[in-house]
C-alpha cells in the first residue's frame, strides 16, 4: 500500500496551497478596499490590478487545491475508513467544515469586490484573514497530538497570541497617530 503515501503527500501539497490562497486573499481584499477610497486615477489603477491578482490567485491556486485537498482527503478515507473512528478525527472534520464554510465565505467577499461592491472595512478583511490561522493551528495540534481535547490549548495559545499582536497594533496605530514621523 505505498501509494497510500503518495496519496497523503498530494493531500498535504494541495492543504498548503490551499492554506496559502486562504492566507493571501484576504490581505488582497484590505488593498483592494484601501485602493477604493483612493482618488482617480490612482483608484482605477490600483482596483484593476488587485481584481486581476485576486482573480488569479482565486481561479488558479485556491479553489483548484481546496478540491484537490478534498479529493485527497477522501481518497485516504476511502483507503483507511477506520480513521473516522478516532475522536480527534472527528473533530478534524468538524474543523475542515468550517474551513469549506469560511472558503465559501471568502468567495462571497471576492465576487462583491470583482463586481465593485465594498460592504466590508479594511479592518474587518484584517480580521477575517486570521480565521483560516485559527483552523490550520486547530487541525495541525489535533494531527499531530491525535487527541480530540488537547488540541484546545494550541488554539487558546494562538488565540492569545493574536490578541496580543491586535494589541500590540492598536498602540503602535495609537504612537504613529500622535507622533506621524514614528
Amino acid at each position: 500500500m505505498e501509494y497510500y503515501f503518495y496519496i497523503k503527500a498530494l493531500h498535504l501539497i494541495f492543504v498548503i496551497t490551499w492554506f496559502a490562497g486562504l492566507f493571501y486573499i484576504p490581505r488582497l481584499f484590505v488593498y483592494h478596499i484601501e485602493s477604493s477610497q483612493k482618488p482617480s486615477p490612482e483608484k482605477e489603477i490600483l482596483t484593476k490590478q488587485l481584481k486581476l491578482m485576486s482573480k488569479r490567485l482565486w481561479s488558479i491556486i485556491a479553489w483548484p487545491s481546496a478540491i484537490l485537498a478534498v479529493f485527497f482527503g477522501l481518497l485516504l478515507f476511502y483507503l483507511n475508513p477506520y480513521l473516522i473512528q478516532n475522536s480527534w478525527m472527528q473533530v478534524k472534520l468538524g474543523f475542515i467544515v468550517l474551513l469549506i464554510i469560511y472558503h465559501l465565505q471568502t468567495h462571497v467577499y471576492y465576487k462583491q469586490l470583482q463586481n465593485d461592491v465594498v460592504k466590508k472595512s479594511s479592518n474587518f478583511m484584517r480580521i477575517w484573514n486570521e480565521g483560516a490561522t485559527f483552523i490550520l493551528f486547530a487541525v495541525i495540534f489535533l494531527v499531530l497530538l491525535k487527541s480530540a481535547f488537547n488540541w484546545i490549548f494550541g488554539v487558546l495559545g494562538i488565540f492569545i497570541l493574536g490578541l496580543l499582536l491586535m494589541l500590540g497594533f492598536k498602540v503602535y496605530k495609537n504612537i504613529r497617530n500622535t507622533n506621524p514621523e514614528a
